[in-house]
Formats: structure tokens, sequence, C-alpha cells
């Protein structure tokens, strides 16, 4: 039953006893909390304490002690709060009234209570996310690209401050670089020996936009998973790296074959340059030995020719007739041929001539006997 209602005997909660209504003072609460607080700290409060008139008068003993507390419980509070720790993989950035003020190091630092803020951020730490588009290339084809990117802060400053949302600035900046990289490669260098060049490629222009934009961040690695064409033209794509290395299979053959080919060509070509630049040599020095011969042959001629002459006459039936078994001559202003039976004048002389291995010096002495017996008989005639 409320207070207030019929037969709740109108007994207001904030009365005191005896039934008096009406909240209670405020003055005296305050000075019985005094009194309290100064009985606690050495002061004299409740009964103890000084009454004039009967009311309670707070100590001032009392309240000097609490502010002391106070004023001690301050300094020891802005004491701690004074000093803070920066650890090894982190740099702190001091801010002055909310503006920035310096770069702190890894280990104990001082900061202005109240006045300095500092802002902890972790420059080691390597933080990771992918990126997977489909694109054009140069040559007209399109081709997935996969790749992870992986970067730290540089300058915590520009991360803080320079840039609204760095995180999202390295991820648009790589996606305009992969787009900028692959829109300028052909197909087939992307998917065969372009891997390595592209990725180095993708993380210069990274960094570059990134720098541009002072997010204080440094791309610290890009790696590239092998580009597939999409699904729907894969098998097609097959086809075409599969023919592609059918092509570099015969190339090599076909080089293999022509290493094997051209330097044996190419020696037999030597060998046969060589072969006629000695049969030059040879047929040089034959005629000049022969031309060599026929002029001293014209200088004895000049002095003495029928001798000369003679000489020569015999030196030329001595080569042709060197070569034969048999010879005939026919006799001048007569009807009858001459025969000559050389194996049989061979076999007619001494068997130290016979074993001679000069068949011309064999036959001489019995044809130049013939040669004289002819010449004779045509003079009688």
């Amino acid at each position: 039953m409320a207070w207030n209602e019929p037969g709740g005997d109108n007994k207001d909660p904030w009365s005191g006893k005896g039934g008096e209504q009406g909240p209670p003072d405020l003055d005296e609460v305050v000075k019985k909390m005094q009194d309290r607080l100064g009985g606690l700290f050495g002061g004299k409060g409740g009964n103890g304490g000084n009454r004039s008139g009967g009311g309670p008068v707070s100590g001032p003993a009392g309240t000097k002690g609490i502010i002391g507390l106070v004023v001690v419980g301050l300094v020891v509070l802005l004491g701690f709060k004074s000093f803070y720790t920066i650890a090894p993989a982190e740099r702190g950035v001091v801010l002055r009234f909310g503006a920035y003020y310096e770069v702190t190091q890894p280990g104990l630092n001082f900061l202005i209570p109240v006045v300095d803020d500092v802002i902890k951020v972790n420059v080691d730490q390597i933080s990771t996310f992918p990126s997977k588009e489909t694109m054009l290339t140069k040559d007209e084809n399109i081709v997935d690209i996969e790749l992870t990117v992986q970067f730290k802060v540089q300058d915590p400053v520009d991360y803080l401050f320079q840039d609204r949302d760095p995180d999202k600035t390295i991820r648009d900046a790589t996606e305009t670089a992969l787009r900028e990289t692959i829109g300028k490669s052909k197909l087939d260098f992307i998917l065969t020996e372009g891997r390595g060049s592209i990725a180095s490629d993708i993380k210069r222009r990274i960094q570059e936009l990134i720098s541009f934009y002072k997010t204080g961040l440094e791309v610290t690695s890009v790696n590239t998973q092998p580009a597939k064409p999409p699904e729907a033209v894969k098998s097609a794509f097959d086809d075409a790296i599969k023919a592609r290395e059918d092509k570099a299979r015969q190339e090599n053959q076909a080089e293999a074959y022509a290493n094997d080919v051209v330097p044996r060509a190419r020696g037999a070509a030597s060998r046969v340059t060589a072969a006629a630049g000695a049969y030059k040599e040879q047929v040089i020095a034959e005629a000049e030995g022969e031309t060599s011969r026929f002029l001293a042959v014209m200088k004895e001629y000049e002095k003495a020719p029928v001798v000369t002459r003679q000489r020569l006459y015999l030196e030329t039936l001595e080569q042709v007739m060197g070569n034969t078994n048999k010879v005939i001559m026919d006799v001048k202003a007569g009807n009858s041929l001459m025969y000559l039976p050389i194996d049989k004048l061979i076999e007619a002389r001494p068997d130290s001539l016979r074993s001679s291995s000069n068949p011309q010096a064999t036959i001489k002495e019995p044809v130049e006997n013939l040669l004289r017996e002819d010449n004779r008989s045509r003079r009688v005639r």
C-alpha cells in the first residue's frame, strides 16, 4: 500500500522519526559526511567534534588531509602516465595537442600527460592479401591471373595521416598495376617465360602508385600463380599449348640435325677446296716446269739443231714404244713393213738386262740399231 493512499498512515519515506514531513536537510547531510571523513583522517567528527549551538562543524584538519591525499594520488598517477614503452617491432607516433610531434623508437619514452598522445604502429608485421582478375591481353585474349601481395608499414607518419585508407589504396593500386601489365603483354609470353618478369613489373608499378599517394607502405613481394585461360576455352588452350610444345620439339630435332650435318658438309667443302687448291698448285708447278724444260731445250736446239732434233726424236720413240711389245714401221718408197718384235728382243737380251725393271733401257739398244740401219738404207737409195 502506497504511503499516500488511504490507510497508509501518510508516512512519507523521506520523513524522519516522529512522523515529520518534508525532505531531509542537504546541509546536514554534507556536514555528517565531513565529520565522518574527518574522523577517518585525524579530524574530530560526530559527537566528538566542535559544536557551536549544538550543530556539527567540519574540521579543517580533515579537509587538509583529504586534499593532500588527492594531490599525492594525482602526482603518482601522472608519474605512471608520463612513461610508456615501445616494442622492438613498433614505432610510436606522438601527437601533441592533437597534431603530429615526433616518432619515438623502441624502448622507454617520456610524454606529457593529457597534452601528448601516442599511437603505436607495427612496422615489422607483414600483411598479405590475394588478388584474382580476368582480363584482356595485348593480343586480345582472355586470361585469369591470380597473385598474392605482401606489404608492411614503411613510414608510420604517412600511414596514419597522409592517406585515409592505405589498405584500400594498395588494393586498388594492385588492380591497376595488374591490368596495365597484362594489357601490355601477349598471351604466349604470359603463359610461358613471362611469369617472373610480370611479377617484377607488377611489384614495381604498385610501389610507384602507393609512393605517389604517400600511403607509407612498402611492397615486400608479389607472388603470381601460373596464368590459365577461362574454363570455357580451356580445352582449346590446352590444344594450343600442346601444338606449341610439338613445335618446340620439332625445332630442337631440326636444330640437332643441322648441328650434325652442317659441320660435316663444311668439312667436306673444306677438303674439296683444299684439294682444288693443291691441284691448282700442282698444275701451275707442272706447267712452269714444262715451260722451263721447253726453254732449256730450245736453248740447246739453237746451239745444235741436228743433234737436239735427233735426241728429241729418240726420246719420243722411247716414250711411245716403252709401253708396247710390238712395233710396225712403214718404210718410205717401198711396199714392205718393218715389224719389230720387242718382246722377242727383250728375251734375246742377257739375263741382267732382261730382269731390269726399266723396259725402255732393255729395248733401247736394239731399237737404236734398227733405226741406224734404216737411215743407212735411206742414204743408199
